[in-house]
């Protein structure tokens, strides 16, 4: 079984926020899906080329989305090698992305998270720019996208929907280089 964790805020107030987009890309990805509320958060399970795939909204605040994946691991047994976690970074422009095998939060408060609840960085993740801004980052991050923002992040989510897809089957490696 595979996991994927879009990182986001629960509550209408934050949809379409930078911090949302990982949330953003699992809506892009699975479309209408039905997501069913469980614990501290969203799922909808999936079968990509064979492969079982749990999807995931942790439903607390951004800062604790590690109770909920590490919730999520252990309840299901997934082994840390078959997660991949979506989240927005700062350090890149919109339309950009960059793809990890590990590393550390960079300042990131739901990565951080993550990271103090599996006890290790080594997880996959799909980071994907928000641009940077110089004021201050949480208003910032809190912040709606634009039309414009919106548009060209659809590019990037068109990618990421392949790399889901090729994430049940491909080698992890194999998908950086093709997609960085």
């Amino acid at each position: 079984m595979k996991l994927i964790v879009g990182l986001g805020n629960k509550g209408e107030e934050y949809s379409l926020t930078r911090h949302n987009v990982g949330f953003m890309a699992l809506d892009h990805y699975l479309g209408d899906a039905d997501f069913k509320s469980k614990d501290n958060y969203a799922y909808f399970e999936k079968i990509i080329n064979s492969e079982k795939v749990l999807f995931i909204k942790p439903l607390t605040y951004m800062n604790d989305s590690g109770l909920a994946v590490r919730k999520v691991v252990d309840y299901y047994h997934i082994n840390i090698e078959d997660i991949l976690v979506i989240y927005d970074d700062m350090d890149f422009e919109i339309g950009s992305y960059k793809i990890k095998t590990s590393g550390s939060s960079a300042g990131h408060n739901g990565i951080k998270s993550i990271i103090s609840h599996l006890n290790t960085e080594d997880f996959k993740r799909i980071r994907i720019g928000i641009s940077k801004h110089n004021g201050d980052p949480v208003n910032y991050v809190l912040g709606k996208f634009s039309k414009d923002d919106i548009n060209t992040l659809s590019n990037v989510f068109e990618i990421v929907d392949k790399i889901i897809e090729e994430f049940t089957i491909e080698d992890f490696n194999k998908i950086m280089n093709k997609y960085n």
